[in-house]
């Protein structure tokens, strides 16, 4: 959820108390790339959540929805609390994509938050870290850590504690660190001082998100519509991603960078990362075990398997190749998960040719699951005859291969 509201920056050479000076310095030697501080206070956002919450802009999100007391003031979960630290670690920004078409190496996407270890695990050992150095400094003091989890409005604390504006893409945005960045949160009994002027906002005209996203999740106002953004379709969707979304999602299969891509306040290291670019055929064979295996310590474990590969079904429908064909064939003839085969169907059906529509055709006959039979017969029904193929969307045009 993001509105664009009034932010605060932190100006050179504000006072800070010893103490603070102490946390800030420890912070960074643990890591963090930015450091603030807030009082804690009822958050102004009341008539904003509830509306945003009454529209059902949360989606499948209904954890959004709970304890929102507690959201709006920390101070509800514990009385003692008074200010809060807030802090930003920092995590690679993707290099450009490679150089060879996904569409012809059927290549996947994955946001480049999911490289390495999941966050969780690396931010919160962390975090926790600079809480027990903060009740060295001061014994007996509260430190209670978060790192996106909880009832916690993250960006709003950070803006709060002048670490950044809201972008027009919602991010929290830092002229110097832009917003590849992880949010984490230490509320605590001390009185801390908070920042003494506004940060300020420096999208200014720029519109580059906006016009890139993909499926329209952005809108004027720095506004976003959870529902419809990528990250929230591969990510915290459950169940099947609506059939006009589809082709927009490209090869994206967890998560999504474009909108921090295109912002002028982030800066590509030029480093490529393979794990970033996943074989397509190689993700939707993964069983159980080799999920478990694979992502058992990554934040793509979120997604849960039946999501990752629903998610590539439909990159492998989205590729225009007929190379794909077999796997999806493999996966709608095998897979135990209906979400899984009902993608499948329907990426068959996108990429059409008659080795497709011959899958498609016995399992039609074969099915036993009512949503997947709809989406194989959907899939046949965009095919024009039982004798000739599909015609390739305009996309596709151009992409070398047999259709049949």
């Amino acid at each position: 959820m993001a509105e664009a509201q009034s932010s605060r920056i932190h100006p050179k050479g504000v006072a800070q108390t010893s103490l603070q000076a102490e946390i800030e310095a420890a912070a960074h030697e643990l890591g963090f790339a930015l450091v603030g501080f807030a009082p804690l206070r009822r958050l102004p956002r009341e008539d904003f959540y509830a509306q945003w919450l009454a529209e059902g802009r949360p989606g499948d999100m209904a954890y959004l929805a709970r304890d929102p007391e507690r959201r709006l003031d920390p101070r509800r979960l514990d009385p003692h609390l008074r200010a809060v630290i807030s802090l930003a670690f920092p995590y690679q920004a993707p290099g450009p994509p490679p150089l060879t078409d996904w569409r012809t190496s059927l290549r996947g996407r994955i946001a480049s938050y999911a490289l390495g270890p999941d966050y969780h695990l690396v931010v919160l050992e962390r975090a926790r870290a600079l809480a027990a150095e903060v009740q060295r400094l001061r014994p007996g003091a509260q430190a209670r850590v978060y790192v996106d989890t909880g009832p916690v409005l993250e960006r709003e604390w950070g803006r709060e504690s002048a670490l950044g504006w809201f972008g027009r893409n919602t991010n929290l945005i830092n002229r110097a660190q832009g917003s590849y960045f992880f949010l984490s949160e230490i509320f605590t009994d001390l009185p801390l001082e908070g920042p003494q002027r506004d940060y300020g906002e420096f999208c200014g005209r720029c519109t580059r998100c906006l016009n890139r996203c993909p499926t329209g999740a952005l809108a004027q106002g720095y506004r976003i519509e959870p529902r419809l953004c990528i990250s929230y379709l591969t990510i915290e969707l459950r169940g099947p991603i609506p059939v006009h979304l589809r082709s927009a999602l490209g090869n994206w299969v967890f998560g999504c960078d474009i909108c921090q891509e295109v912002c002028p306040w982030n800066e590509s290291n030029g480093t490529s990362y393979d794990q970033l670019n996943p074989s397509l055929p190689e993700l939707l064979r993964l069983d159980d075990a080799g999920f478990r295996q694979r992502f058992a310590r990554s934040a793509i474990k979120r997604a849960k398997r039946r999501g990752l590969l629903r998610n590539v079904a439909v990159a492998l429908g989205n590729s225009c190749n007929p190379a794909a064909v077999e796997v999806l064939a493999e996966s709608l003839r095998t897979e135990a998960e209906p979400l899984v085969r009902a993608h499948a169907a329907w990426a068959l059906g996108n990429l059409g040719g008659v080795s497709a529509q011959r899958t498609l055709s016995k399992a039609a006959r074969l099915e036993s699951d009512f949503a997947v039979a709809e989406e194989i017969a959907a899939a046949l029904r965009a095919l024009p005859s039982a004798n000739r193929a599909a015609p390739r969307p305009a996309t596709c045009q151009g992409l070398k291969g047999d259709q049949n």
